[in-house]
């Protein structure tokens, strides 16, 4: 039986494990950073509501708080 291509390359990428951009022990950090700057845009962008600032503040917002979200989840333990 010969191997499969996909077998192949988990064989080749053994010795490489997975190095995540930000560790385990800064996930927190910028989970709860994100969150807070989240917070700050939604704030402003509720004090500011118009069209033209959707981009400048709502976007930023809805980015960072899934984002950090997402951080602060995988950084208690809960991993989705």
């Amino acid at each position: 039986m010969s191997a499969t291509p996909l077998h192949d390359i988990w064989e080749a990428s053994a010795s490489q494990p997975f190095l995540p951009s930000i560790g385990k022990s800064a996930q927190f950090t910028v989970g709860f950073t994100l969150l807070s700057i989240a917070v700050l845009l939604t704030g402003l962008f509720g004090l500011n509501n118009t069209l033209k600032n959707l981009p400048l503040y709502g976007l930023p917002a809805s980015l960072a708080f899934g984002f950090g979200a997402v951080y602060v989840i995988c950084a208690v333990g809960v991993y989705v």
